[in-house]
């Protein structure tokens, strides 16, 4: 499942967006009435161990238990394995930092709706239907002042640089964390595939263990240092966490 997960270097450049989106949506979530520091929601093992009345080999369990929790919770399947297979592949690679599927898809829902911002449809290749570029970072109101950086490669402007994929990585952050997460040889921020294990990857800097509730804020205030942001990404966990506890 997580096998073809690799760190990129050297990559080939994604098609780029020709028109940028608008910003994201303020979508509709509660934040949890938490203080920072409070421990990091509780979650299970993501997939349920083989047992008397589970088949030990089947096609695809991250997919079938993905479909499982979907009927319940507001995530793509494929979403959800996008998250599922980043927190396996840390699992392997990062031990001790211990992020979960559920944290990943807290800031996927704020970032893009997990990949359908303004319409879009997550498609089964782990892509939006259309690419999702943000704002320019030009240094307005409540905007960072961020010149282009990677010559509208990934973000179709060579003036100011703009947050790109479902995960809304700066192309300049991209490049640093870049990460090959489905195994195609390329480190695509547009492929949820990709920017989740990326973002795995930038969560778990530091040697954070983010289970922690020391480790949980500083990863999730590394994405946006905003109390508020952090609130709502506890919630968004909290509530899938108990989703996919309940599909085990």
């Amino acid at each position: 499942m997580v096998g073809g997960v690799g760190l990129v270097s050297a990559f080939a450049e994604p098609q780029a967006a020709p028109v940028a989106a608008p910003p994201p949506e303020q979508q509709e979530v509660e934040p949890a009435q938490v203080a920072p520091g409070s421990v990091a929601p509780p979650i299970e093992e993501p997939l349920p161990q083989p047992g008397p009345d589970l088949d030990p080999v089947r096609a695809d369990p991250v997919r079938e238990w993905a479909d499982e929790v979907s009927a319940v919770v507001d995530i793509p399947a494929r979403a959800i394995v996008s998250y599922v297979n980043a927190d396996l592949a840390m699992r392997r690679y990062q031990p001790g930092c211990r992020i979960s599927w559920a944290t990943l898809a807290g800031i996927g829902r704020i970032e893009s709706n997990h990949g359908r911002f303004a319409g879009r449809q997550l498609r089964e290749d782990g892509r939006p239907s259309n690419p999702i570029i943000g704002v320019p970072l030009d240094g307005g109101p409540g905007i960072r002042l961020i010149p282009d950086t990677d010559g509208g490669a990934f973000d179709g402007d060579t003036v100011h640089d703009r947050a790109v994929g479902p995960m809304q990585f700066i192309p300049s952050t991209w490049r640093r964390w870049a990460t090959d997460g489905n195994g195609d040889g390329l480190g695509d921020p547009q492929s949820l595939d990709d920017a989740a294990m990326a973002a795995a990857r930038y969560l778990c800097a530091g040697g954070r263990d983010m289970t922690t509730g020391s480790g949980w804020w500083a990863g999730v205030f590394s994405y946006n240092n905003s109390v508020e942001y952090g609130q709502k990404v506890f919630a968004l966990a909290e509530s899938y966490a108990e989703a996919g506890n309940r599909r085990r």
